[in-house]
């Protein structure tokens, strides 16, 4: 079977965003304060102010939710969370996976010391994204083919050439 040249171009950018369900479930709290707002009016409770929030809730935080993330293009990860950063693959130590209070995220560790815990892709119980695992794989491959042939390792902040064994021989390791 023949494969076009077309689809053998890999792409220049790559972008990763929350999947439309966990962009849902981060709008759940938002909701339900939004719902005890409306039970709060019935009441006879004041709603001038209620109004504001319910706006916030329903205009900014899926617009938010959907800028963050990572785009990857041949000379850098652009991190999108509050504040968009750009990292160097020449500058990238490392690329793992870590959990935190029960969900899975891709982390980017820096040759200065300095960790960005990615925002998207992320996988959880309830935020699951089955193509997790595959991002994370392209995310590392990305690194990987981009870095430049003059990429060396660099020991990490603290740790001595000749200082005692790193866990399991990665200096970039989470503390166990």
């Amino acid at each position: 079977m023949e494969q076009s040249q077309v689809a053998a171009i890999p792409p220049a950018r790559i972008r990763y965003r929350l999947t439309p369900l966990q962009r849902l479930l981060s709008m759940a709290p938002g909701i339900i304060i939004v719902a005890s707002q409306v039970l709060f009016r019935v009441d006879g409770g004041p709603s001038g102010l209620f109004l504001v929030s319910e706006l916030l809730v329903w205009c900014v935080v899926p617009i938010a939710s959907r800028l963050f993330g990572v785009t990857l293009t041949p000379s850098a990860a652009i991190v999108h969370n509050l504040r968009r950063r750009t990292i160097p693959w020449s500058s990238v130590q490392a690329i793992q996976i870590e959990s935190l209070f029960g969900s899975r995220t891709v982390v980017i560790y820096e040759a200065g010391g300095r960790r960005t815990r990615l925002r998207a892709p992320i996988t959880a119980f309830l935020n699951w994204d089955r193509s997790f695992e595959e991002k994370f794989h392209t995310i590392g491959r990305w690194w990987l083919d981009h870095r430049g042939p003059d990429w060396v390792p660099v020991p990490p902040p603290g740790a001595r050439w000749g200082g005692p064994p790193v866990p399991n021989g990665n200096p970039y390791a989470p503390p166990a």
